[in-house]
């Protein structure tokens, strides 16, 4: 169906995405989940997610072999660029329904609770772009799910999904509601949780051999002042990366990644 009006009623979920923008630790959010570009939507259309519906310029959209059931919307860039607010130069985007976290007993057994497993935990990662960032290296590398804490960003946030490419689609992720004290869960589950810190007196991180603990936790704390003490204190190690002298410290994207790498 095209188009022709920006105050169409049919694209609604699309309408003035930047007005919808909201600082990390806003109330719960119940907006649709909106992704941006043909990749990220080809991996909404194989993921748990109800789409609701795809709106764009003609020939990207008709390259996304959209089911029937999903509707589908074509305008013009200069109609789309006006309904949405912005120009989008990724000439596609879908909505889609939210799903609750994931159950967090679920997720900490797993399909099959003997096999090993990989989790990423975040403490006040209040970045959408950061946190899309870490999913993104999640799934490329090895990690289960994320485990959030109650002052995380939203992980189904316009920007994390697209920094992400759409993979924090496919990454399981679950909320800790008391924290620290939620990392008993984990341990109770067979996990060592390894907290990252710049800290000298911190161990390694590649002295934590990913063979002699097959389920493993890497907590990871904002852009700039990192984990707090008392999260590095429930933690069963505190770990850093090795570095060059003169460099204190690692961006949070940039440092998940080498952890996950280093645990696998």
């Amino acid at each position: 169906m095209t188009i022709t009006d920006p105050d169409d009623p049919r694209v609604a979920d699309f309408r003035d995405l930047k007005a919808g923008d909201r600082p990390a630790g806003a109330p719960p959010r119940t907006s649709p989940v909106i992704v941006e570009g043909t990749a990220a939507i080809e991996r909404l259309l194989i993921s748990p997610y109800r789409v609701r519906a795809v709106f764009g310029v003609a020939g990207r959209v008709e390259a996304l072999g959209v089911p029937d059931d999903v509707a589908v919307y074509v305008a013009d860039k200069w109609v789309l660029s006006e309904v949405i607010g912005f120009r989008l130069t990724r000439g596609a985007l879908a909505s889609a329904d939210r799903l609750p976290p994931a159950d967090l007993g679920q997720l900490l057994a797993g399909p099959d609770p003997a096999a090993p497993r990989r989790l990423a935990v975040l403490e006040a990662l209040n970045d959408h772009e950061n946190l899309g960032s870490i999913a993104r290296s999640a799934v490329a590398l090895g990690i289960d799910g994320l485990l959030l804490d109650p002052r995380c960003a939203d992980p189904l946030y316009r920007r994390s999904v697209r920094v992400s490419m759409g993979h924090v689609l496919t990454l399981p992720f679950a909320v800790l509601p008391e924290w620290p004290a939620a990392l008993d869960r984990l341990h109770d589950a067979g996990y060592l949780t390894v907290a990252l810190t710049p800290a000298a007196d911190a161990v390694d991180l590649t002295d934590v051999d990913p063979r002699e603990h097959p389920r493993t936790a890497v907590l990871l704390g904002a852009e700039g002042p990192g984990l707090t003490p008392e999260a590095q204190q429930a933690a069963r190690v505190r770990a850093r990366i090795p570095m060059r002298s003169g460099v204190d410290s690692l961006g949070v994207a940039a440092a998940a990644a080498i952890a996950f790498t280093a645990l696998r």
